[in-house]
């Protein structure tokens, strides 16, 4: 619409009813009707996310206004529509808005060049962020942080998430950031937006990860793929290097041997049925020489007396397998066993410290 815009059936003065006289509504005027309108009408309409200066605008133009005839009101109403049709895309006002409808389509690090070469401000409500972070990555800022500001933090959270982060961290501190919330209540909302601004920026500066699983995952993976030579060698050398890194790889592998110790009986049938019979056997004839006797029998243990004694004829007829044959076999069961994991299909049993059957 243009700033001012003749209507014939305005009222003779913005905001009043009556008259019949031909006059013209500023913008201004027109905006503030709509809204009202809108308003009355019970729609949820976001003005907070419009600049301050004209939301400071629209304030002081409707406190001008008192009442508007039907004629105006639907004036405006049709004008406004006439607007919203002739309208075909919209493009977001500014690096803000733009680098806003392009979150997660380019990377975090043009977005932050670009942020920082326009001085855009990366967050509109910081927030908003923080909620959408979720309890564990916010965990360690209210852990680290002072107790006025972890205040602060547990005020604005939705109260479910507020107390199981409480939940989670000791005692003492929870007492403390508890009583420190009955003192918030002078806190200024500038400072707790800055508050929420600058561990939003905090929690989102921490660097780009290279890989997507951690360090003892991607080593344990490798190891899963390895040779029992190979496996048993590295977690030696691990061993003397670092005893705690090697003992969490350890609990990230799982190879044949781990069958009997990190499978549930009742799992064991529904695992065959995706295993390669000739391999299964190969696998099972070659387990004892390979030192994994305890899997194999747990594996015919707990499946159907009838096919046992099938595999145990097909392992007798087998005879002496090669080595080579029988670790190739044992990786293909193995790999099985691992992919219906990572699809789902099945539940590993967890092992704690002590190596026992969690």
């Amino acid at each position: 619409m243009n700033d001012i815009v003749p209507m014939n059936s305005f009222a003779p003065l913005p905001g009043t009813t009556g008259g019949g006289a031909s006059v013209s509504l500023s913008r201004r005027a027109k905006a503030a009707i709509v809204v009202r309108l809108l308003l009355n009408e019970g729609a949820d309409i976001p003005l907070e996310e419009l600049p301050d200066e004209l939301q400071v605008i629209l304030t002081h133009q409707m406190g001008t206004m008192r009442t508007v005839d039907r004629d105006t009101l639907g004036a405006v109403v049709e004008e406004f529509s006439a607007e919203l049709e002739r309208i075909g895309l919209s493009f977001p006002k500014g690096i803000a808005g733009a680098l806003d409808s392009l979150d997660g389509k380019i990377s975090h690090q043009t977005a932050a060049r670009l942020r920082k070469e326009a001085g855009v401000r990366q967050f509109g409500d910081p927030w908003k962020r923080l909620r959408e972070l979720g309890i564990d990555a916010l965990l360690p800022a209210l852990e680290t942080e002072s107790i006025e500001v972890a205040a602060v933090m547990m005020s604005k959270l939705p109260v479910a998430m507020a107390a199981e982060m409480l939940g989670r961290i000791p005692g003492p501190k929870a007492r403390k950031i508890t009583y420190a919330v009955s003192l918030t209540s002078g806190v200024t909302p500038e400072a707790v937006d800055r508050i929420g601004l600058s561990l939003a920026t905090q929690l989102d500066a921490q660097p780009a990860r290279a890989f997507d699983a951690d360090p003892v995952a991607r080593v344990g993976a490798i190891l899963n793929s390895s040779t029992t030579l190979t496996r048993d060698d590295v977690l030696t050398g691990l061993d003397e290097t670092d005893q705690g890194f090697a003992n969490a790889v350890r609990k990230a592998i799982f190879t044949f041997g781990n069958i009997a110790t990190r499978i549930a009986p009742r799992d064991i049938p529904r695992i065959l049925r995706e295993i390669d019979q000739p391999q299964l056997v190969i696998a099972l004839a070659g387990a004892e020489t390979a030192g994994f006797a305890t899997s194999r029998d747990f594996i015919l243990e707990n499946m159907s007396g009838r096919m046992a004694d099938q595999l145990r004829e097909d392992i007798d007829g087998a005879g002496k397998v090669k080595p080579a044959d029988a670790e190739a076999a044992m990786a293909s069961v193995v790999e099985t066993i691992r992919e219906m994991e990572q699809s789902g299909d099945l539940l590993l049993i967890v092992e704690d410290d002590e190596d026992t059957v969690g």
